[in-house]
């Protein structure tokens, strides 16, 4: 007897033998009833990471679950606290403030993006103190302040300006914030007001 046929003997069989892959956990059954179906895709989802209404509400369409089921299973996983679409923009706006540095604008187009309701956008946004706000649009410029040593000082109120914009800070903070950093730095250019 080849090595080869014993080799496949021992591991359970030939080359044409084909294993049944497992389905995916987030995939019951077809026969599954449709909330049960709903259930499971939503679990599945908020274990990966935090999820708003409007995105699970998302994947179940796109999953094919009927809109009544999908509808039933969202608001018992909101009156339960499983879905809290006032916290979510709450952590989101301190974490993406903490992390990326951005401002009340761009956080307020992210949230209305995942689907937040303008009151819990604006609720979750006010809480965000405009006094920590500047202070971290000074820590971006800070950190920025270096790379732009040498170059001209308009070329530097680009660069600085435009990265706290696409942060979302609004142009009048932005000049302010980058005017105070260059003085700072020694730089005697001349940088606009934009109050």
């Amino acid at each position: 007897m080849r090595e080869g046929s014993t080799r496949r003997r021992r591991n359970g069989g030939g080359a044409g033998r084909q294993h049944p892959r497992p389905p995916r956990d987030d995939r019951p059954e077809p026969e599954a009833e449709p909330e049960a179906v709903a259930r499971s895709i939503c679990l599945t989802q908020l274990e990966h990471a935090p999820r708003t209404r409007a995105e699970l509400a998302a994947v179940l369409a796109e999953r094919g679950v009927p809109d009544d089921a999908a509808e039933a299973v969202l608001g018992r996983f909101a009156e339960v606290g499983l879905i809290d679409d006032a916290l979510f923009a709450r952590q989101w706006v301190e974490s993406r403030h903490r992390g990326r540095g951005l401002a009340r604008t761009a956080l307020r187009s992210e949230l209305r993006r995942k689907g937040v309701d303008d009151e819990d956008v604006a609720a979750a946004v006010e809480g965000l103190d405009p006094e920590t706000e500047l202070a971290t649009a000074r820590s971006l410029v800070a950190r920025k302040l270096a790379s732009t040593r040498g170059l001209e000082t308009q070329a530097r109120v680009r660069r600085l300006v435009g990265m706290l914009a696409r942060k979302g800070y609004p142009a009048g903070t932005a000049f302010r914030v980058v005017r105070e950093a260059l003085a700072e730095d020694g730089d005697e250019g001349e940088v606009p007001e934009l109050e």
